[in-house]
């Protein structure tokens, strides 16, 4: 299941009424924002990719001028100044990659090598945007932050 069918299904588990907007390039952000705040959207969520990650410091000013929560995959989101990020630790899966490459190089074939899904992940928390936001981050979701931007 692709990252946008499982938000849908995890909204509607919810009940929270969930609106895809696209972007499929930079020239998109303007009128992607344009159309949230039209519809008064109450949070985004970045789902990723490298043009939504090499845009990053532009898309948390965009999500701060318009006001918006913001969760992103990333944790360099937040370091950018974005709300908060939950993901896979990207510094981990490479570790992980490592292993793989060793034993490649070691002479396994790469078909016989098991797949892998992320096992660690990180929630990272910018308690100074939450204050921009006028958000209140409870401390019970605090306690479990991998990181707290202060």
């Amino acid at each position: 299941m692709n990252r946008a069918k499982a938000a849908e299904v995890a909204a509607r588990a919810l009940g929270v009424r969930l609106q895809v907007v696209e972007a499929r390039g930079p020239a998109d952000f303007d009128r992607a924002f344009s159309d949230m705040t039209r519809a008064r959207a109450g949070a985004l969520i970045v789902l990723g990719g490298s043009m939504f990650f090499n845009e990053r410091r532009r898309l948390v000013d965009l999500a701060a001028k318009n006001r918006l929560p913001v969760v992103y995959t990333q944790r360099e989101f937040v370091d950018a100044g974005g709300l908060l990020a939950y993901g896979a630790n990207i510094a981990d899966m490479y570790r992980r990659a490592v292993t793989f490459v060793d034993k490649i190089l070691k002479g396994a074939k790469p078909a016989d090598l098991p797949f892998e899904q992320p096992v660690k992940f990180e929630l990272v928390i910018n308690l100074k945007t939450a204050k921009a936001l006028g958000l209140t981050i409870p401390p019970s979701i605090l306690l479990r932050a991998d990181q707290v931007i202060e």
